[in-house]
């Protein structure tokens, strides 16, 4: 089973709304721009895809650990729950967490990135999705992460700019 990653931006009404009513996770991330907001804020979305594990790695040294608010891809927020039909679970920031987690991605380098890259390494890791050393690989994994890094970096920025809250759903 794949395990993909997307970050969407919330509003505090949204916010609120999925932690009162974790059932209604599912509607949210079926594109329910309403949901919980008698506005209809619309919201901005990425999907990282199988990129997550590795730019947790990237960003923080460990799979599973890190300092806040870095390791955010894997830990901190406050859970929704889990998503029965895909088997995942989603965990959402205050837009408070959102300016914090913003801050500090700007100031992660391209350069720190390019130091903590280790295929071999993350390949004995277990870092998902396990394909770090894969000698005919279509696409050059560190290449691929700083890309995703890149715009990561510029999606939290741009919900933080918003004032919203973010919501991390792997599954």
């Amino acid at each position: 089973m794949e395990m993909l990653c997307t970050l969407r931006s919330a509003t505090e009404a949204q916010r609120a709304a999925l932690l009162q009513a974790p059932e209604a996770l599912e509607a949210f991330l079926d594109d329910e721009e309403d949901f919980g907001d008698p506005k209809g804020s619309a919201f901005v979305e990425l999907d990282i895809g199988e990129a997550w594990h590795g730019l947790q790695y990237l960003l923080t040294g460990t799979p599973w650990e890190g300092a806040a608010p870095l390791d955010f891809l894997v830990r901190g927020g406050e859970d929704v729950g889990d998503i029965p039909s895909d088997e995942g679970t989603a965990r959402v920031f205050s837009p408070a967490d959102v300016q914090a987690l913003s801050a500090a991605l700007q100031r992660v380098t391209e350069k720190t990135l390019r130091a903590r890259f280790d295929a071999p390494a993350m390949q004995a890791r277990d870092i998902y999705p396990g394909t770090w050393d894969e000698p005919e690989a279509e696409v050059d994994p560190l290449e691929e992460l700083v890309s995703y890094f890149e715009e990561l970096q510029k999606f939290v920025a741009s919900v933080a700019r918003r004032g919203e809250a973010l919501l991390v759903h792997i599954g």
